[in-house]
């Protein structure tokens, strides 16, 4: 559905990450990785929120079932976080590299 189904503007290019049905399963959070900003994170959940009437009744329909759960929405920012820490993970080492070829360098200059 979010691939194409939907017609609002709002909702950029994304992905189900993961669903959570609470106990009972009368709701479940349903997390969305978003390609793009904050913006099109915030515009992205805004058209989803307006949309989840539509959705419950798609999911009803094709999946045959007579409840379908209350659906929230959230932002899922691991894949950017992760990216992240791994970019400053990346320069640390770079970084650790360089000190430990200044001091290789440093040792061999002192047993001249």
């Amino acid at each position: 559905m979010l691939e194409g189904e939907l017609s609002d503007p709002r909702i950029a290019p994304c992905y189900v990450t993961e669903v959570v049905l609470a106990p009972g399963g009368k709701s479940c959070r349903v997390f969305i990785a978003v390609h793009g900003d904050e913006k099109a994170e915030n515009d992205t959940l805004a058209g989803l929120m307006a949309a989840r009437g539509y959705i419950r009744t798609e999911i009803r329909e094709r999946m045959g079932v007579r409840h379908v759960p209350e659906l929230t929405f959230a932002i899922d920012r691991s894949e950017k976080i992760t990216a992240r820490m791994d970019e400053l993970l990346g320069r640390v080492g770079k970084h650790r590299q360089k000190l430990e070829r200044k001091a290789a360098a440093a040792g061999q200059e002192s047993h001249r």
